[in-house]
């Protein structure tokens, strides 16, 4: 049980993501009478976004930046901190009510969302030092001990690559690793194996924004074909050691108004019912066991369709049809079978672990996922630990932003020692 937490400061900051925009960080100061403790923490921001996430406010009124400056989150963190700094609280709830009510708004839009997650995910780091346990221990209680299976994204395409590929991600999953170190072993290899395949082919080896390969392919199922010869090269099995998943992000391609999907890249169309051919055909020729954003974010129809099609047999993950949002988890949840938690689309950290909960009572297995646009805050890593999240979504092997989420998790493996575990198949098990 936390002493009452005596706010000292809270202060801003502007640094730059992966893809060169500025972002937030914030630093939160307490004092419990007995020490004084500072957390950091930095908000991503991702490029495909869902129209029902949390406001991400940006100056695009000024040429700075683009219209992508944030000075005017650093001015609500400075509200924040007038507002906030030599008042007491208890609880990581207390605090992010404190920030919700402060922004007073549906969607975090006065204050915006990057101003406010950043401060209430500082808070925690700064609690938990007080409380002198790591992280993951402070959120989830000492009995958490087990580590997610990764999902790296290591071919990408859609928003996050200039190719011709309409797909957002293709990802590998070590699920027959023995440990978490042994499986970012494995996915290396096999990221390095993909990246001479491309190269002998002819294909360039440049990457995307979250470290993954993005070649021009004649079609996009010949990046699973490529997933499956890389990881056979590197001498695992498709279906066994690894398995296959991917982003198809389609809410970018839904014409609500005619109801059909128009891929942009392949300039065809489809309908609800096309689409949903299309992943079962996927699903029966490769190991594939997890397809998220399948259907637009207000094709709800074409949700129940792919549900009753394919739930049965592979994870269907709502990205963007959730958005984290407890309340659409709660209306939506039979529609899907597994949750991506981002903090940034809810903009609290209690907001999030009450989307955790919403959603497994409903039966959805939580993801907890980056953005595209990231920062080396390996926040995520301590999150999934601290819930249990059979799996998580960090990116490639590769670029600091993202293997500082894998790091981490190395980290708490060695700390965590013979109590480890690794989720391993189970993260996919098909209940």
């Amino acid at each position: 049980m936390l002493k009452s937490l005596f706010v000292r400061d809270i202060h801003g900051s502007m640094l730059l993501d992966s893809r060169g925009n500025p972002t937030v960080r914030a630093s939160v100061t307490l004092d419990d009478d007995d020490y004084v403790a500072t957390g950091i923490a930095s908000t991503p921001s991702g490029a495909s976004t869902g129209k029902y996430e949390a406001h991400e406010l940006r100056d695009s009124s000024l040429p700075a930046y683009g219209g992508k400056g944030v000075t005017q989150a650093l001015a609500s963190i400075r509200e924040i901190e007038e507002a906030l700094v030599g008042t007491t609280y208890s609880t990581q709830a207390a605090w992010d009510k404190f920030l919700c009510e402060l922004d007073g708004s549906d969607q975090k839009s006065r204050l915006g969302a990057n101003a406010i997650l950043p401060v209430s995910l500082a808070a925690a780091r700064a609690a938990a030092s007080l409380t002198d346990l790591p992280l993951y221990q402070y959120l989830g209680g000492v009995g958490s001990q087990t580590l997610p299976v990764p999902m790296l994204n290591v071919i990408n395409g859609g928003a996050h690559a200039r190719n011709n590929v309409d797909i957002q991600e293709f990802m590998l999953l070590p699920v027959g690793a023995p440990s978490f170190s042994e499986a970012l072993r494995w996915s290396a290899e096999v990221y390095h194996t993909l990246k001479s395949i491309l190269s002998t082919q002819g294909f360039a080896t440049g990457v995307g924004d979250e470290g993954g390969f993005a070649p021009n392919l004649k079609r996009d199922e010949d990046a699973l074909k490529l997933l499956v010869s890389a990881i056979e090269s590197a001498g695992f099995s498709p279906g066994y050691d690894f398995m296959l998943a991917i982003d198809a992000a389609v809410s970018e391609w839904y014409d609500h108004s005619e109801g059909v999907y128009m891929l942009p890249k392949a300039k065809k169309s489809m309908t609800r019912e096309q689409l949903v051919r299309w992943w079962k055909s996927l699903t029966e020729k490769y190991p594939l066991i997890s397809i998220e954003d399948g259907m637009g974010e207000d094709d709800h129809e074409g949700w129940a369709h792919l549900k009753r099609t394919l739930g049965s047999r592979i994870l269907l993950v709502g990205d963007d049809y959730f958005v984290t949002n407890p309340e659409r988890i709660e209306k939506y949840a039979a529609n899907a079978t597994a949750l991506l938690v981002k903090p940034n689309q809810i903009g609290t950290l209690s907001e999030t672990l009450e989307a955790i909960r919403a959603g497994r009572e409903r039966g959805l297995r939580p993801i907890i996922s980056h953005r595209s646009g990231e920062t080396s805050d390996d926040f995520i890593a301590d999150l999934a630990v601290a819930v249990s999240a059979p799996l998580i979504k960090a990116g490639a092997p590769a670029r600091s932003e993202r293997t500082a989420k894998y790091n981490r998790l190395l980290a708490i493996e060695e700390e965590l020692a013979s109590e480890a575990k690794y989720c391993g198949a189970n993260a996919v098990k098909i209940r």
